[in-house]
């Protein structure tokens, strides 16, 4: 079974979706990996260290797409706007494909795949079980997303996050609060803690305060109750209007009395809520920073726009999108493990096992014999049910 890595094409993409280290596991469980000339170079990962793995590196990318039996990406065509239709005629019938498929985006771009006759596994839909945990790479990439969120808000505050004492007297701490506990904004709050400053969060789903509180934070409470706080695979629910109004009248306060403000409250499949107004920004102290780990869908932040830094009423709004790719060595690291994770778990004697029982494979299979087969898609977009639908 032979596994194919191309080098990333969506512009300013620079992780890879397999590094060296992990080629020996593979090639000792029967794979062969040929990798795109120049796959990992902006991820710190040259051509010769995936050859002294016993890698096969070849000259281009269609190359690669001929000889794989399986195509690992980070973004694949649905999650990559930009270039990933240019994929498609390299795509046969048959050929797996695993990576960021964006299931929830445009269901265009999904028959696109399905038309080339691909098996397609979107590792979005990774069931966040026990079992799945190795290969869980949305709190993979979570995680680094939390870390780089707050280094982007100390990097731009014009103050320091620990409190030091010197002789020219005692800096008080920095203040900041998360919004949103999930892995990112747990990792937020570690970094935010590591850094000095005082860390306070706020989530709906009252589950998450013994995490907050587990890491030195302190929970933010307020007097409303979500109904329905997260799904069953621990995402966090849409709420109505009258919720989020009243959210946002009770968290204006401790926003203002705040120096940076991570926000990480995504829903999946849907726009995220605003839950920071332009009129709570205003109230902030000229200064101040908003890092939106939610730009991407909209943005938590009234003021938001996506993949840009705006300065308004004084506070510097950070609307970046994408941050694993700027720590593209070790994101692409921990994706390749969880790829490789699956891999071994999708393909046994050389063969790709799609057991339907299995529900790692179930809930990731998303594409099959040139339909989209994923049940829990077809119901998102409305379909009807399939005759041997996951």
């Amino acid at each position: 079974m032979i596994v194919g890595v191309p080098r990333e094409s969506y512009p300013g993409e620079r992780r890879v979706a397999m590094v060296p280290s992990v080629i020996p596991g593979l090639l000792k469980a029967g794979f062969e990996v040929v990798v795109e000339a120049g796959a990992g170079t902006e991820a710190g990962y040259p051509d010769a260290e995936y050859t002294s793995k016993g890698a096969r590196v070849l000259p281009n990318r269609a190359e690669v797409f001929q000889a794989a039996e399986i195509v690992l990406q980070v973004l694949c065509h649905g999650s990559n706007d930009k270039t990933g239709k240019d994929d498609l005629p390299l795509l046969r019938t048959g050929q797996v494909l695993i990576g960021f498929l964006r299931p929830l985006g445009a269901l265009e771009t999904i028959q696109d795949i399905a038309s080339r006759g691909v098996t397609s596994f979107s590792v979005e839909l990774m069931p966040r079980t026990t079992r799945a945990q190795s290969m869980d790479v949305l709190s993979s990439m979570g995680t680094i997303c939390g870390y780089k969120a707050v280094i982007l808000a100390a990097n731009t505050l014009p103050r320091l996050l620990p409190m030091l004492t010197t002789a020219a007297g005692t800096i008080t701490p920095g203040r900041v609060l998360v919004i949103g506990a999930g892995v990112a904004g747990l990792q937020a709050i570690a970094t935010a803690r590591r850094l000095g400053a005082v860390t306070s969060a706020y989530d709906l789903r009252p589950a998450a305060k013994e995490q907050v509180q587990s890491l030195g934070a302190r929970f933010v409470e307020l007097p409303i109750e979500a109904e329905d706080a997260q799904d069953a695979r621990g995402y966090a629910r849409a709420q109505d209007e009258s919720f989020y109004q009243r959210q946002r009248e009770l968290l204006g306060k401790v926003i203002a009395e705040s120096d940076a403000v991570i926000t990480a409250a995504v829903i999946p499949g849907k726009k995220s809520p605003v839950l920071v107004t332009a009129d709570m920004v205003a109230r902030m102290a000229p200064g101040s920073v908003i890092v939106d780990l939610a730009a991407e869908r909209g943005g938590n932040c009234e003021l938001t726009r996506a993949g840009e830094d705006v300065v308004e009423h004084g506070v510097t709004i950070i609307g970046e999108f994408n941050l694993a790719s700027s720590v593209p060595y070790h994101a692409s690291q921990m994706y390749a493990r969880n790829l490789s994770a699956f891999l071994l778990h999708l393909v046994r004697d050389g063969q790709v096992q799609l057991n339907l029982t299995d529900e790692i494979i179930r809930d990731t299979l998303l594409t099959w014999d040139g339909a989209i087969v994923n049940a829990r898609i077809r119901e998102f977009f409305a379909l009807p049910a399939a005759e041997g639908t996951t």
